[in-house]
C-alpha cells in the first residue's frame, strides 16, 4: 500500500530551490561584504564567498537575487492559495512553543508523526519567512535606495539597511545551519523531502 504524500512536489521543488539560492545568495553576499564591511573585524574567508572579486560576486548576486525572489513569490502565493500554512503552521500558541521548546532542550521532543509540525518547527518555518521578506526588502533598499526612498527611510536610510541586510541574512544562516543539524538527527526528513512520504 502506498502511502498517502506528505509533502507535495511544489513543497519539495520549492524547497530545493530556496536552499540553492540561499547559498549562493550567501556567499556572493559575504565576497559583497569583504568589500565594503561593515564590521571591519570581520572578514569572511575567499574560500567561502562567491564570486572572485567585487564585480564578480555582484553579478552572481544579482542574477540569483531574482531566483530567491521568484521561488519565494510562488512558495508564499502556493502555501496561502492552498490552505497549506494555515493546516500546518496555525495554531501557534506561546503556551505550546514554550512546551515544545523545553521538550527540545531535554532531547525529548518526538518526531513520529513527520506530517505535522511541532510548535517549535512553526515557529521556526514562519520566522524565517519572515527573514526572508526582510533579506529581500532591505536588499531593495541597498540596491535601489534612490528608486525605493520610502523602503530606504523605513530601513533608516541607507547605512542602516545595510546593516539591517546583514543581520536579515544572518538569521537566514543560523537558521540553514540549525534546520541541517535538526535534518541529521532525524534523518527521515530528508527522505520526505525528496521523496514526499
Amino acid at each position: 500500500m502506498n502511502r498517502p504524500t506528505i509533502q507535495p512536489a511544489w513543497i519539495r521543488i520549492t524547497h530545493w530551490i530556496n536552499a540553492l539560492a540561499v547559498v549562493l545568495m550567501v556567499m556572493s553576499g559575504w565576497q559583497i561584504y569583504d568589500a565594503s564591511p561593515i564590521f571591519p573585524a570581520l572578514q569572511f574567508p575567499a574560500s567561502i564567498t562567491l564570486g572572485g572579486w567585487l564585480g564578480g560576486a555582484l553579478q552572481w548576486h544579482f542574477a540569483i537575487m531574482w531566483m530567491l525572489v521568484a521561488n519565494f513569490l510562488v512558495y508564499v502565493g502556493l502555501n496561502l492559495a492552498s490552505g497549506r500554512f494555515r493546516r500546518k503552521l496555525l495554531p501557534l500558541t506561546p503556551k505550546s512553543l514554550a512546551a515544545d521548546l523545553v521538550a527540545a532542550l531535554r532531547g525529548k521532543l518526538g518526531h513520529d508523526d513527520l506530517a505535522r509540525y511541532n510548535a517549535v518547527q512553526k515557529f521556526a518555518y514562519l520566522a524565517v519567512i519572515v527573514d526572508l521578506a526582510l533579506v529581500i526588502l532591505s536588499g531593495l533598499a541597498v540596491w535601489k535606495s534612490v528608486q525605493f526612498p520610502l523602503l530606504r527611510t523605513l530601513m533608516g536610510g541607507y547605512d542602516n539597511a545595510r546593516v539591517v541586510h546583514f543581520f536579515a541574512m544572518s538569521v537566514l544562516v543560523a537558521f540553514f545551519v540549525v534546520h541541517v543539524a535538526m535534518v541529521a538527527l532525524v534523518p527521515r526528513s530528508l527522505l520526505l523531502m525528496i521523496r514526499g512520504r
